[in-house]
């Protein structure tokens, strides 16, 4: 466990699909501030090595020339096992919310017990999109004047990071018992997703075709919100294997 006095590695800043290089390098500059180095960056519409990136970076080159750059949300927080997303509309999912404060100190605590977290931020014209907040554990929504509440990206991510580096470390958040496992990553949960949404299509639960995304994110939010450990998932694996192996014998046997 990382000791009080030593600094915790903090959380990755997860850039969606940005659209602009400028954008790219002051959320750099903002995390460097902050004494974030984790950059992960999902499906750039341009080269986040720029020079226009670098320009705005101001010096904080480094993060840039190191960001993980992948196609997919999935892909950015495969090895995570916490993880916000910051957005300002109702989604109309049920999930938890948090205002960047409560999100730190949530994070604290998590970073304190071995687990990776990260913040998901969406393109600065429209936001993340529903399929992108799914993936995420927690809404974080920063609480500003209602009447004029815009953000752009670096000020989101500076926001965030800022409450991270203020937070203590030291939290009274509530604690679970914990057993041998510890939280699932966002890898192991996606391939569970996967392994049963084909079985829900392939018995026909996902066969409304204007239905199914909604009802594939409320079912992945369901079992978000349980904080699965891994043993949970190979458990949950076996279950929608034997359902599966039954229904095929049980149709055999007509």
């Amino acid at each position: 466990m990382t000791s009080p006095s030593a600094p915790q590695p903090g959380p990755a800043i997860i850039l969606v699909r940005p659209q602009l290089a400028e954008n790219m390098g002051t959320a750099a500059r903002a995390m460097l501030n902050c004494g974030l180095t984790d950059l992960r960056i999902v499906a750039p519409k341009v080269n986040p090595l720029d020079e226009r990136a670098f320009a705005a970076a101001s010096g904080a080159d480094r993060l840039l020339l190191a960001a993980k750059v992948v196609e997919t949300t999935a892909e950015a927080v495969a090895d995570l096992h916490r993880v916000w997303c910051t957005t300002g509309r109702d989604r109309y999912m049920v999930k938890p919310v948090d205002t960047p404060r409560q999100a730190a100190s949530a994070m604290r605590t998590a970073v304190a017990e071995g687990l990776r977290c990260g913040v998901l931020f969406g393109p600065e014209r429209t936001g993340l999109e529903n399929d992108d907040v799914a993936v995420a554990d927690t809404v974080l929504t920063v609480p500003l004047n209602p009447d004029y509440c815009s953000l752009n990206l670096a000020q989101a991510v500076l926001l965030v990071s800022y409450e991270w580096f203020q937070c203590d470390a030291a939290t009274s958040l509530p604690a679970m018992t914990k057993g041998a496992e510890g939280p699932a990553t966002k890898e192991k949960l996606l391939t569970f997703f996967g392994h049963l949404e084909r079985e829900l299509d392939e018995c026909g639960f996902l066969r409304i075709p204007d239905k199914r995304p909604t009802m594939v994110r409320n079912i992945r939010n369901m079992f978000q919100r349980a904080n699965l450990t891994g043993q949970e998932i190979q458990t949950l694996h076996g279950i929608v294997h034997e359902l599966v192996t039954y229904r095929h014998k049980k149709g055999e046997g007509k």
